[in-house]
């Protein structure tokens, strides 16, 4: 009943964080940004493991999306208390919405899958939870530095260190995966 509850409340507290930030830009700006989109992937992997939970049981491959969702918003986290913080300042990006994006979400999600989804996922398995952050790490290279169709918001091309920038996010993203798998 924990996991149902939990994965659900997580489902309504991004959904809700979401639309304070659509309600003062449009919804396509706000999720141009990773910490909407893993925060929306882990709301979705969420609602489907309480259905599934409520019908009966979780098949394996759903709890592996869940588990790269997880990644996926412990990379945001990890990445507003490393990076972004210390730039940005920690009272912006740990308030209104972006609370419960940047830090409530992200320690729920590990929370949930720590006390009721785990499920055992090999060293190899566990690196679907780079998948989110390769596919966004390709789409805000693009964006940024090829076609310069967006401001460097997250600053990860300062001096034109991209290349450093995209091995990190992905090493550390890498070495999470294996951490969470080690916990499983």
């Amino acid at each position: 009943m924990g996991s149902i509850l939990c994965n659900l409340l997580i489902a309504v507290l991004v959904l809700a964080a979401v639309a304070a930030h659509a309600r003062h830009s449009s919804l396509r700006l706000v999720l141009r940004y990773f910490t909407a989109q893993s925060n929306v992937l882990c709301a979705v992997a969420a609602l489907a493991v309480a259905v599934m939970r409520l019908r009966g049981g979780v098949p394996g491959p759903l709890l592996l999306f869940k588990f790269a969702a997880t990644v996926a918003v412990l990379v945001t986290l990890l990445t507003v208390l490393l990076f972004l913080g210390p730039h940005y300042g920690y009272k912006l990006l740990f308030s209104g919405p972006d609370l419960w994006l940047h830090l409530i979400c992200p320690l729920l999600a590990l929370s949930v899958w720590l006390a009721w989804d785990r499920m055992p996922v090999p060293p190899l398995h566990s690196l679907v939870g780079l998948i989110p952050v390769l596919l966004y790490g390709l789409l805000y290279l693009n964006k940024v530095v090829f076609r310069k169709q967006w401001d460097d918001f997250y600053g990860f091309n300062r001096d034109g260190k991209w290349r450093l920038s995209f091995a990190a996010m992905v090493g550390a993203t890498a070495l999470l995966c294996l951490l969470l798998s080690s916990l499983s």
